[in-house]
């Protein structure tokens, strides 16, 4: 793969807006409350989003950490949302997966190998390139939900990482499904 044509950011620079992001995302479903709807994501509250994406975090950091080199299999959606902690420990259970995957991300070996969904010029590269969208995107969701309990929330992003979110969805997420025929 052509390492230049592979987003606009070095991993140091997803990792930090990986960062951004998440505490921004916490600090907005606080303001919104654990009750609230999530307008992007029908039937979900804000509880779902802060546990689904805790356990992605979580997912995500043990690929990096443990270095597994094939698919580790995972809880399904309807079992992340029924379990996790409950809205008084919720919000600390989320910062503390996002900050150990931060860590995981900053700690791991640019020659680490592990598994990886999306092609990218390293493992490390695609999991700090993915992380920071996934979580960017959700920090949106929160700010949708905590707008319709009245709160203004921070600016979208700025137009490079959206071009680079949009291109890891059409270069990278529809490319995949098209080599998979479905």
């Amino acid at each position: 793969m052509d390492t230049a044509k592979y987003g606009p950011c070095d991993i140091a620079s997803y990792i930090a807006r990986l960062r951004a992001e998440g505490e921004l995302l916490a600090g907005a479903a606080e303001l919104a409350g654990f009750d609230a709807p999530v307008p992007a994501c029908p039937d979900w509250r804000v509880r779902d989003l802060l546990k689904h994406l805790g356990y992605v975090h979580r997912w995500a950091a043990g690929y990096v950490r443990e270095q597994h080199a094939r698919w580790v299999d995972r809880a399904s959606e309807a079992e992340i949302l029924r379990g996790g902690p409950a809205d008084e420990a919720l919000a600390g259970w989320f910062r503390d997966g996002h900050a150990a995957l931060v860590r995981a991300l900053e700690a791991a070996d640019p020659g680490m190998t592990c598994w990886t969904f999306l092609e990218a010029p390293s493992p490390l590269a695609f999991w700090a390139r993915r992380q920071a969208h996934e979580t960017a995107i959700h920090r949106v969701d929160a700010q949708q939900a905590a707008a319709g309990a009245g709160v203004a929330g921070e600016p979208a992003f700025t137009p490079r990482f959206a071009a680079d979110g949009i291109d890891e969805l059409i270069m990278g997420f529809l490319g995949r499904d098209a080599e998979r025929g479905s």
